[in-house]
């Protein structure tokens, strides 16, 4: 999960550099191809290529139209709202997704790991540090998104264990990519892109690929309310990123914030460690 948020935050400042003047379906449907471009070799080249028809099974097609739902929220929120509070709502994407798996899949959670994941929702806001300004359609677009992410997850974890995840998250990039097409064709007129433009997001795909995959399998390997907690690693890389990239140094709130996700994040790991492991069947 720290691995996913990580290519994500990596993929949005690219865009971000990339993409001032172009209309934001746009910038989805080139993403979305160079993020196609990447991972359809690679499916390939490591011998899915017999497994490609599984891009289109049912679980796999309703968590990827999750993650379209997802993306088309957050795109028109963040280009009306600030992004402190568009990221702020977002940040109740782990707990829809803990209750969600507690009360759909019967998976325990316990009343210690609540109050951790509730440090980490408040260091993450900490981080964000919305404006509170108040809540219009396209708060409930940002809140759009939240559910979406969380539905996407919840639905991944049902997705049949002898499907790749690396057909999984293709398969996510063609569905984002035919959907802000249509978006695109109804709603934006194109706009030429340079080739510096183009490069940026290129690489913004390859991180995109690598995101989609990663947070696919830490749903898929571990157990929702052990992995869910470290989605807050999205405010810390994000802090990185904007001091690395856009010279934006955080201040005393924000770091307090990232201190505290980074604190309930080990409590969690060292809560899983002290709990007693199943001996070992002779």
């Amino acid at each position: 999960m720290a691995t996913a948020t990580c290519a994500y935050v990596i993929n949005d400042a690219m865009m971000k550099i990339a993409t001032e003047g172009l209309p934001p379906y746009q910038v989805l449907v080139l993403r979305g191809l160079w993020a196609t471009a990447w991972g359809l070799p690679l499916v390939l080249a490591l011998g899915h290529g017999r497994r490609l028809g599984m891009m289109f099974e049912r679980r796999v097609v309703v968590r990827n139209l999750a993650e379209l739902g997802a993306i088309l929220c957050y795109i028109v929120a963040l280009a009306n709202m600030q992004i402190a509070d568009v990221i702020s709502i977002g940040q109740i994407t782990p707990l829809i997704v803990i209750l969600g798996s507690a009360f759909l899949l019967g998976e325990p959670v316990g009343g210690l790991r609540l109050a951790l994941i509730a440090c980490g929702f408040l260091g993450a806001l900490m981080v964000a540090q919305p404006t509170g300004g108040g809540v219009t359609f396209f708060a409930v677009l940002a809140l759009g998104n939240a559910v979406g992410a969380a539905v996407r997850d919840l639905v991944g974890r049902k997705v049949r264990p002898e499907i790749p995840g690396l057909v999984v998250a293709l398969s996510a990039s063609v569905i984002v990519l035919a959907g802000a097409a249509v978006a695109h064709l109804l709603f934006e007129e194109w706009v030429a892109p340079d080739g510096r433009t183009l490069m940026l997001l290129g690489g913004s795909g390859l991180f995109l690929f690598i995101g989609h995959f990663f947070i696919f399998m830490a749903y898929r390997i571990g157990p929702t309310h052990r992995v869910a907690p470290f989605f807050y690693s999205f405010s810390v890389w994000a802090v990185i990123a904007g001091v690395l990239v856009f010279g934006q140094i955080p201040n005393p709130l924000a770091l307090a914030g990232i201190a505290l996700v980074i604190a309930s994040g080990l409590a969690v790991v060292l809560l899983d460690q002290r709990r007693p492991r199943p001996s070992p069947v002779a």
